[in-house]
């Protein structure tokens, strides 16, 4: 099993930057692949970006491609999200989640584990 634990939320003016973090326990952090998801109020939960498990794979939405980043560091089982030229529709809750196995990368339904999520609101 592995804990996911998201951090770096928060405020920010539209044209903003933020990044987020998301710390996972176990010694297997290598063997997951890892993807970060949002969900604003009154919506589903839907991808944002996905990150293969050595990291050299990375996969965005069409809406955040060019201004968000995934990143992992193996060594430190700690997963970021670099977010810039943040808008007020990045408005959402923040969760990062792991799949152990080999499903479509984008679906909710692939994830195993998944983090308590972090609010991240942007101002126009």
């Amino acid at each position: 099993q592995v804990q996911l634990v998201e951090s770096g939320g928060g405020l920010v003016q539209a044209g903003g930057s933020l990044r987020l973090s998301c710390a996972a326990s176990g010694r297997t952090f290598s063997s997951y692949v890892l993807g970060w998801f949002r969900q604003a109020p009154g919506k589903e939960r839907e991808f944002v970006a996905g990150i293969s498990r050595l990291g050299g794979t990375t996969f965005y939405a069409d809406s955040v491609k060019g201004r968000f980043t995934i990143s992992r560091d193996n060594a430190k089982n700690t997963v970021y999200l670099q977010m810039n030229s943040l808008k007020p529709e990045d408005t959402a809750v923040y969760y990062c989640a792991a799949e152990s196995g080999f499903g479509d990368y984008y679906r909710t339904s692939t994830y195993d584990y998944w983090g308590q999520g972090t609010q991240v609101t942007v101002s126009s």
